[in-house]
């Protein structure tokens, strides 16, 4: 299994209680419904939550600004999600995904990787 891990800013014009309804009421869903195109296993949203906690540890190590979510999405192999997205179903959902996160993510302060995960 590979995971597809995306660090989102929001965009600028939302707050970030409306950057999370968007996310879990709209984009999530909205992803879910082409399941059979992306073949993806697993999806998941991490909403950063607002406590004073994140200031004290970003303050401590001296880290750059909490994201406001973290999605995670697990795929079978990097095959998998390359034959998933290359087929044409996958490329109009690449460019659909996309004309929609940009109504909520700010891609210029947003990173996204693949990554095997390590479990203890």
């Amino acid at each position: 299994m590979v995971k597809f891990v995306m660090c989102i800013c929001r965009h600028p014009k939302m707050t970030r209680e409306q950057f999370q309804d968007y996310w879990r009421n709209s984009h999530g869903p909205f992803f879910q419904k082409f399941s059979e195109t992306h073949k993806a296993k697993k999806y998941v949203q991490n909403h950063t939550i607002s406590t004073p906690l994140n200031k004290s540890l970003i303050d401590s190590r001296g880290m750059i600004q909490e994201y406001d979510g973290v999605a995670e999405v697990w795929f079978e192999s990097e095959e998998a999600f390359l034959a998933a997205m290359s087929s044409p179903e996958g490329q109009k959902l690449g460019v659909a995904l996309h004309d929609d996160e940009v109504k909520f993510i700010d891609h210029s302060r947003s990173t996204a990787f693949f990554a095997v995960e390590h479990e203890f």
